[in-house]
């Protein structure tokens, strides 16, 4: 995992990106529920739409009936970092891509008890799966 940041300009990422993609990424916006019916289910690791960083195993992935992809665990420690949100009148902790900053979601205390506990909701379009 490279640790150097990658920093980039709103023209160069919106270059990169589609504009949901940008929007949700780089302005910490949120994709529908449900947008993503086809994701895979496949073996394989979900890389940042941003800088393909590995950010998440399938194997760690489960439904939470959210509407959005989860997952209990990061593929590895340092693969995404926290922030506290306090937006929309809410306290959560936002989940971002350690190397480029992507906002990929959130993580809640509710995620499956057998295993970590928590729950990574993350926007699909903020991932591009590489499967195995």
């Amino acid at each position: 995992m490279s640790t150097e940041k990658i920093v980039k300009s709103d023209a160069e990422w919106k270059a990169q990106l589609s504009d949901l993609a940008f929007r949700v990424t780089r302005k910490a916006g949120t994709e529908r529920p449900y947008s993503h019916d086809g994701f895979p289910k496949s073996a394989g690791k979900f890389h940042c739409i941003c800088c393909d960083q590995t950010l998440f195993d399938s194997s760690a992935k489960f439904e939470s009936g959210t509407g959005w992809p989860s997952f209990f665990c990061p593929d590895s420690a340092g693969a995404v970092e926290e922030r506290s949100d306090n937006s929309w009148f809410m306290r959560r902790t936002e989940v971002v891509c350690s190397r480029c900053d992507a906002h990929l979601g959130h993580v809640f205390p509710d995620g499956p008890v057998d295993k970590t506990g928590l729950r990574y909701c993350i926007n699909g379009v903020a991932l591009r799966f590489v499967g195995d």
